[in-house]
């Protein structure tokens, strides 16, 4: 086979087989292909798309192009869940001790946040102590210990996926169908799971900004999940504004735990209780979605998920000492840091634009603009109102914390762009949108 022959091929709209599929990415992978060709490729991808067919051949490849997670000795069901990225999205804290504490084996490998979406490995290293570099030993022995354990990806797993993600990042072929489906899959096939919970997010602050590229998204998602032989189900959740009311990385721990301990808010707690139940189902550990969700809150209510999260992060090394004492990881939020951002007008909040807080957060320094970024684990925002509240002009609407005044100016400046207002009251749209369980 020759690359440009192929190239050519799907240039022309015409579909690559398995084996000349294959061929791309094992070549690709040997450095045998050189990145202008596939660049190439990636564009005519994105013009001409890729058949149900070809897209299971590309995520089955990248796949297994190389380390796959062999989670076979852990016993029981291995369910995954992933979230397509959000801001304030800190439902792996929670879910994972929820579920751990009614037996379904979490084994999570986990990525970290880039541009204004953030990553559950920055956010669990905000605690002090806390580590996931894990080998794989250790990382199996942890689940067949506590039944839960996350550590950051291995650089080989998936390995074609992330050489590719780099070529599309720079070639304008992000946004391609096929493309993200098949990137997001081809990880969560080689993590090893049983089954794979997804939370697609829609709004302005997901890649997914509409239902219907939503919902197409989730649909081949659960499709590819089915044709790898995983029960693949998908939640698609709003995300026009934060979720719950922190952005930033020790931020949203204190409101996961505090979630844990009963006192999150509600429409956190709500989406946790919806994933969770999904993945108890997909687990076989409850014969109806809604009898898992009676689990769920038995556990809030009585302690164990908050006190198997103590064991998960002291297990990684974390201190507890200060999650547990009163006031805890707040103390290490210095009052001398934060600016409050005030109402412009009154009536009710009409709009609070996901995408400008999570660039206001970018702005303060807790997310990073390349994957080489530092990041600020103290910075964030800390909201206090949410969409259809009622406010009064020059009421607080968010405190925002970061390392000078500089940072903080920014962030107010980026923060004002997100909100509107309205004279009369606004209906909120629904967090649970739809659930996808299976092929279209």
């Amino acid at each position: 086979m020759r690359m440009v022959d192929l190239i050519e091929k799907k240039r022309n709209d015409h579909s690559l087989s398995e084996s000349e599929i294959r061929y791309i990415i094992e070549h690709y992978v040997k450095k045998e292909i050189p990145d202008y060709q596939m660049s190439a490729f990636l564009m005519a991808v994105y013009f001409r798309g890729m058949s149900k067919e070809e897209i299971f051949f590309l995520t089955k490849a990248m796949a297994e192009s190389g380390e796959q997670m062999d989670l076979s000795s852990i016993p029981g069901i291995k369910v995954d869940k992933h979230s397509t990225g959000g801001v304030g999205d800190k439902t792996t804290l929670i879910l994972g001790p929820m579920t751990a504490a009614l037996g379904l084996p979490v084994a999570k490998m986990s990525g970290r946040g880039l541009g204004h979406t953030g990553g559950t490995i920055d956010k669990l290293e905000s605690i002090p102590g806390f580590s996931t570099r894990l080998s794989p030993e250790v990382f199996l022995d942890h689940v067949k210990k506590i039944q839960i354990a996350l550590a950051g990806q291995s650089a080989t797993l998936a390995l074609a996926d992330k050489m590719i993600y780099a070529l599309r990042d720079v070639t304008a072929t992000v946004d391609s169908m096929p493309l993200i489906a098949s990137s997001i899959m081809s990880k969560k096939i080689a993590s090893g799971a049983d089954a794979i919970v997804l939370d697609v997010k829609v709004g302005s602050g997901a890649f997914m900004q509409t239902m219907e590229s939503a919902r197409e998204l989730a649909e081949e998602m659960v499709e590819l999940g089915h044709q790898a032989g995983r029960t693949t189900i998908a939640v698609l959740s709003d995300m026009n504004q934060p979720l719950g009311m922190t952005v930033g990385n020790l931020l949203e721990v204190i409101e996961a735990v505090e979630t844990l301990q009963g006192r999150g808010p509600r429409d956190l707690r709500e989406l946790c209780l919806e994933l969770g139940a999904w993945m108890l189902y997909a687990g076989g550990l409850v014969m109806e979605p809604e009898d898992g969700k009676e689990k769920l809150r038995e556990v809030l209510d009585n302690g164990a998920a908050y006190k198997k999260f103590l064991e998960f992060v002291a297990m990684q090394g974390g201190d507890t000492s200060l999650i547990e004492q009163e006031g805890g990881l707040k103390e290490l939020l210095c009052p001398e840091m934060c600016q409050t951002f005030y109402a412009e007008e009154s009536g009710y909040i009409r709009k609070m634009d996901a995408f400008e807080i999570g660039k206001a957060s970018l702005a303060l320094g807790a997310g990073r603009e390349t994957k080489e970024s530092p990041i600020d684990p103290l910075a964030g925002i800390r909201l206090l109102k949410k969409v259809g509240d009622p406010v009064e002009k020059g009421e607080a609407l968010a405190i925002l914390y970061a390392r000078d005044e500089a940072h903080c100016l920014e962030g107010i400046s980026r923060i004002r762009q997100a909100y509107a207002y309205s004279p009369a009251p606004v209906e909120t749209e629904p967090l649970i949108k739809k659930i996808i369980t299976i092929p279209s």
